[in-house]
């Protein structure tokens, strides 16, 4: 049964006297994609790293299942649950794309009590790891770019890199910020397959700008302006809003 698995009430985050977000609430629920849009400055990154804990709110709530991470750090959130992507692919790239997913995987590994011969152990050899880095692999669609120098692959392939070391750390909320970014047709078309694949699973948010991906994707479009949402709705009605057509080509709203 789909569930509300990330909420967000009255979410405000102010730079002085700017309001970057104000009073944006969001729910993404598992099994939909949830779509934020809207022109440049619009506060929509903002959200995201609102989200995500890499800025604390000014004021509001935010809740990752049944915990409140309104000030917990990125750290504490990813480990509750939460995955995301940035706007710059963030990878190791002298490292092969399977090592990249490995280490990802490492990060969740069990604490144990201290043992001074572990130090003398592989981490590679860590079966659990290994497990999970596999599954992250093949759920991107990496496995035949396993033993390939991440630097070297393509954009494209690289941001379904960083998808997969996102998916390594086992999340059920993903948040992603701009994933079709500088991508061709065909990688495009690639991302938006991968995405889909991975909707049942997770509850998701992206942030993005190519229109004919996210009329795609999306269950439900918000659309922020100036830090504030002036649309909130299944995809079709958005579309049809006044409102955010106005927004999009400049006139008053």
């Amino acid at each position: 049964m789909s569930e509300v698995l990330l909420s967000a009430r009255n979410l405000t985050k102010k730079f002085g006297g700017l309001a970057a977000v104000n009073e944006v609430s969001v729910e993404l629920w598992q099994g939909r994609i949830h779509c934020v849009i809207g022109p440049n400055g619009a506060g929509k990154s903002t959200l995201t790293n609102l989200l995500s804990g890499d800025l604390p709110p000014t004021s509001g709530v935010i809740t990752l299942g049944r915990h409140d991470i309104t000030r917990a750090s990125p750290e504490q959130i990813s480990r509750k649950g939460l995955g995301r992507s940035y706007q710059k692919t963030n990878i190791f790239p002298s490292f092969t794309v399977w090592e990249n997913i490995r280490l990802a995987a490492q990060s969740r590994a069990a604490q144990q009590p201290w043992n001074p011969w572990r130090w003398l152990g592989r981490a590679a050899s860590n079966r659990a790891v290994n497990e999970r880095a596999e599954h992250a692999l093949e759920l991107a669609g990496l496995a035949a770019r396993r033993h390939e120098i991440a630097g070297a692959a393509s954009h494209g392939e690289q941001r379904q890199l960083e998808i997969a070391m996102t998916l390594a750390t086992a999340p059920r909320v993903l948040l992603l910020d701009e994933p079709l970014a500088g991508m061709g047709v065909a990688e495009a078309e690639s991302m938006v397959g991968l995405l889909l694949r991975l909707k049942a699973q997770h509850a998701m948010m992206l942030v993005e700008h190519d229109i004919d991906a996210i009329f795609t994707l999306a269950d439900h479009l918000t659309v922020m302006v100036n830090g504030v949402v002036i649309a909130s709705g299944e995809p079709e009605a958005i579309r049809a809003d006044r409102g955010v057509q106005a927004a999009y080509l400049g006139e008053e709203h």
